[in-house]
């Protein structure tokens, strides 16, 4: 079974989400169809707000806050490998929980002040998390997707974020799973199906976007999402 490697903060097997591969497929399809552009907004966050959420969630929760600003603020001049590296990492020390046991609900989609606020998530927030902070830092979004794969090993579904130093590049693959960012094809345990931005939807064959099928359209729990990122909303249990 594959294990994801830790950081600093240990990261529970994916194989505790108990999703059957057809499921999150399905689920898979209707988002792939949905996605809108990411807006900035929410992603920069003021001390009063920090301090506010700590009043409200807890000093560790001020403190995460407080670690992930001051990160966009050390890397904004940062190489983007560094920004990748550096932000794949921080987010990487999150706690893995399945959403069913972390959200109560089947599928749920955190904003990273969510998913830092209460310490953790699962993949989708994982990859959520990573892209929204690496356009906050200036990484243009048609160089990164949300790549939807299945976890070989897992025989799970599975989300990652991808980014392409070129349109013809193989992505480099930023995983929860592992520590290490690699190229797609230097990951066989994961099964690409489908890869989209805030623009546009693609099948995905060994990591490159090998057939565009459409362009992203409104989903109504991404727009939920998408608003409670704008107004630094939380809706944690």
């Amino acid at each position: 079974m594959l294990q994801p490697q830790r950081i600093n903060l240990p990261l529970p097997s994916l194989a505790s989400r108990g999703r059957r591969w057809v499921v999150g497929l399905a689920a898979a399809l209707i988002i792939l169809l949905a996605l809108t552009s990411l807006a900035g907004d929410g992603v920069r966050l003021s001390p009063a707000e920090i301090d506010r959420f700590g009043q409200i969630y807890g000093e560790p929760a001020a403190r995460r806050l407080t670690a992930w600003q001051a990160l966009i603020r050390d890397l904004a001049d940062a190489p983007e490998q560094t920004k990748l590296e550096q932000v794949n990492a921080f987010f990487n020390q999150v706690r893995f929980l399945d959403d069913i046991e972390h959200w109560k609900q089947e599928d749920y989609w955190a904003t990273p002040v969510e998913f830092l606020i209460s310490n953790g998530g699962d993949c989708e927030d994982f990859a959520i998390a990573k892209y929204y902070t690496l356009k906050e830092l200036g990484i243009r979004i048609d160089k990164m997707s949300l790549t939807y794969v299945k976890a070989l090993e897992l025989n799970q579904a599975h989300m990652v974020l991808t980014y392409y130093p070129t349109p013809e590049s193989v992505p480099l693959v930023l995983d929860n799973l592992i520590g290490e960012i690699k190229t797609a094809d230097q990951r066989p345990d994961l099964l690409h199906v489908y890869t989209f931005n805030g623009d546009n939807l693609w099948l995905s064959k060994k990591g490159r976007r090998s057939q565009l099928v459409g362009t992203s359209d409104r989903l109504k729990p991404w727009v939920k999402l998408q608003s409670r990122v704008d107004a630094n909303n939380v809706n944690l249990n």
